[in-house]
């Protein structure tokens, strides 16, 4: 069906609405980890409400730690996933012109999103059990040069795995992703979502643990990493960019682990 003037004009209005919300959630989470980071270095008392405790963890303490990794992944994650997200509202739209079944974009979203949450729940319990451990400063960097370094060789040798490059292949063609694995009605929009950040996850899993070698509040370490997450998945030749800096990794690895000795 040949688009109209009229259609045309409601499928910009609609992308543009998509991208304002998305770019708010954005920029907000990314205040709320600027705030945290601030706070980190000037620890007052109004920050121990909305931050863990450096001594023995509770409950609340976990709870905080979690809603903390929450928020870092959406700003993370969304900016790269909004290409996916925007045809995911384009073909919605296009449908509902079509009489066809229409899904609020919201649902992918949220699909997309518990993926995210449940990898900052056992990112979470790793931070809870690093600090029990004392492998962790009060400012949430590994004390250990040897954790540090493992992390980082296990990093740059997954660069270069087939998982890697498998779940990349998806991320880097939302239409191949929209044509292959559509489903209708909320429930099939919302496993989507859950999919499609399957894929990321499996694509950006570890470059996230990396957070605990130069710190999970370091702003100049978050960025690097969104970075690298948005060249990989939108640039022309982002899997051989990320293959680069798995040498790079590795090699940073290698010189950590070679000091100790």
């Amino acid at each position: 069906m040949q688009e109209t003037p009229a259609l045309q004009a409601v499928l910009r209005r609609d992308r543009l609405l998509v991208l304002a919300g998305l770019a708010g959630i954005i920029l907000l989470a990314w205040a709320y980890i600027a705030y945290l980071a601030w706070g980190m270095a000037h620890m007052d008392v109004s920050m121990e409400m909305t931050m863990p405790q450096m001594q023995g963890w509770g409950l609340v303490d976990l709870a905080l730690t979690f809603v903390m990794w929450s928020v870092m992944m959406v700003a993370m994650m969304l900016p790269a996933a909004a290409p996916m997200i925007l045809l995911f509202a384009n073909v919605n739209r296009k449908r509902r012109e079509q009489q066809r079944p229409y899904v609020s974009t919201t649902v992918f979203v949220l699909g997309y999103l518990v993926v995210w949450l449940g990898f900052s729940g056992l990112a979470a319990l790793a931070q809870w059990g690093l600090h029990t451990a004392t492998l962790l400063s009060p400012m949430m960097v590994s004390t250990s040069r040897l954790v540090g370094s493992l992390l980082l060789i296990a990093a740059g040798i997954f660069q270069w795995t087939p998982l890697k490059y498998a779940c990349l292949h998806h991320c880097r063609s939302p239409l191949g992703f929209i044509m292959q694995e559509w489903r209708d009605g909320t429930w099939g929009a919302f496993r989507m979502g859950l999919k499609h950040g399957s894929y990321c996850l499996g694509c950006c899993w570890i470059l996230m643990l990396l957070l605990f070698v130069a710190g999970v509040m370091n702003l100049l370490w978050v960025a690097a990493i969104t970075g690298l997450v948005l060249v990989e998945k939108l640039a022309p030749a982002g899997h051989w960019i990320g293959r680069g800096v798995g040498v790079v990794l590795m090699g940073a690895g290698i010189w950590m682990a070679l000091a100790l000795l």
